[in-house]
């Protein structure tokens, strides 16, 4: 069963470039062997560098579902998801995830992600993404505030 969900996230990926949609990516949510939602990149039609298929699907999963989080649910990806998705798949998290296309695969096609797996681990100070940290005393209060919210919803 899960080949043909991920037959389905490939189709989608194959639909999305031949429509000129987007990217060459799918993705879809399942729960309780059924497809609960599906996504596809449109990070070049929104406008928006967040769209990738598999945050679309997570998205339209949580609205379907009027939740923030996905347990008890599977992602099915075309490809495997860049350290954005895979952080958006924990944060939601979904009980498993299955990929067909490596990195390495995207990579090939022009989507390299590899300078994201070097720039993460690295210190700030030594990313080529200028950061500095500002106002932290006052960064905390938000902080300070949701640890005695009575009215915080934990996740």
């Amino acid at each position: 069963m899960h080949e043909e969900f991920l037959r389905r996230a490939i189709q989608l990926a194959v639909e999305n470039v031949e429509l000129g949609r987007g990217g060459p990516f799918g993705a879809l949510i399942v729960k309780d062997g059924t497809i609960l939602a599906e996504g596809a990149n449109h990070v070049t039609t929104l406008n928006d560098p967040t769209a990738h298929a598999e945050v679309v699907a997570i998205r339209e999963a949580c609205r379907k579902l009027n939740t923030f989080e996905l347990r008890g649910c599977t992602i099915f990806a075309s490809c495997e998801p860049c350290p954005m998705c895979l952080s958006a798949i924990y944060w939601a998290r979904v009980d498993a995830l299955y990929y067909a296309a490596s990195k390495d695969d995207a990579s090939a096609a022009g989507f390299d992600d590899s300078f994201l797996y070097v720039q993460i681990p690295l210190d700030e100070k030594d990313r080529s993404l200028p950061t500095q940290r500002l106002l932290p005393d006052e960064g905390d209060r938000p902080f300070a505030i949701w640890r005695s919210s009575v009215n915080k919803i934990p996740y």
